[in-house]
């Protein structure tokens, strides 16, 4: 049995727990008539999760004030299939960043406000397994909701899953993608040409600046290529003069030395697509 330390609505409350101090409690009438001090049965709930900060717990309790209860619920059968999907139990600030963003974005389409989102593409490309999970949550709240939920949307909600994934903040995934927008702009200028986005070698590039920028940020590099560089060097200047200025980019953008090998593997990539 668990102590309610405090009821936040009829379906949610904040009980006393031997092993994690504070646990918020969910399950369908739950807090009904339950007042502080009150014992419930934890089998009663239909989830539970910690929030073990402080800080998280009074967000989540403000979360309560202006979300109502049924979205709450949606919320945590969103979150329960997220964590299905991926077979992990996902860090606990999800249900905070995840359902203040949700329910934000349910009132803009209500309103009839356009949800715009320069990144999708660039998204899905970089992270194709939560923007596969995301796409299957919208498609879940629209039909729940009775909406017509526009498709930038998947991107912001496979970018909030990326983040509770990786324990990396929303700020730095979100950092990362606009990254790579902004080098393929680069590339387009630089070489001047508009990139299919649907063409192969265009996603081979996406996926290796992906790539690239998480090896840099970890500090994994490749081997030195000095050799193929020189070649590389000759034979393509325009593209490799490109995958320097590119490379200069990712490093003032990640304030991280970029190994020269990496001026290879772009160069590659670029003369790839300048053949379009």
């Amino acid at each position: 049995m668990l102590t309610v330390k405090k009821v936040l609505n009829n379906n949610v409350l904040v009980a006393k727990h031997p092993n994690y101090e504070e646990v918020i409690l969910i399950g369908k009438g739950l807090g009904f008539g339950k007042k502080t001090g009150d014992l419930v049965a934890d089998e009663q709930a239909e989830k539970f999760f910690v929030l073990k900060e402080e800080k998280e717990q009074e967000q989540y309790k403000q979360l309560l004030d202006y979300v109502d209860e049924n979205f709450i619920g949606l919320m945590n059968d969103i979150i329960e299939m997220v964590e299905e999907r991926f077979s992990v139990t996902l860090h606990e600030h999800i249900h905070i960043a995840l359902t203040d963003h949700l329910f934000y974005a349910m009132k803009r389409v209500k309103q009839g406000l356009d949800v715009s989102n320069p990144f999708l593409p660039e998204t899905e490309l970089a992270y194709p397994k939560e923007f596969a999970v995301a796409s299957e949550l919208v498609d879940y709240l629209s039909k729940e909701l009775d909406l017509s939920i526009p498709p930038g949307e998947i991107g912001f909600v496979a970018l909030h899953i990326h983040s509770a994934l990786t324990r990396r903040s929303l700020r730095e995934v979100n950092r990362h993608t606009q990254l790579i927008s902004e080098l393929v702009s680069v590339t387009e200028d630089s070489l001047n040409i508009e990139i299919d986005r649907k063409d192969v070698n265009y996603l081979r590039l996406v996926r290796h600046l992906h790539h690239a920028i998480e090896r840099i940020t970890k500090g994994q590099y490749f081997d030195n290529q000095e050799s193929l560089k020189k070649v590389l060097q000759a034979e393509y200047p325009v593209c490799y003069n490109l995958s320097w200025k590119l490379m200069k980019i990712m490093q003032q953008a990640l304030k991280k030395p970029i190994p020269e090998a990496e001026s290879v593997y772009l160069t590659l990539h670029l003369q790839r697509l300048s053949k379009q």
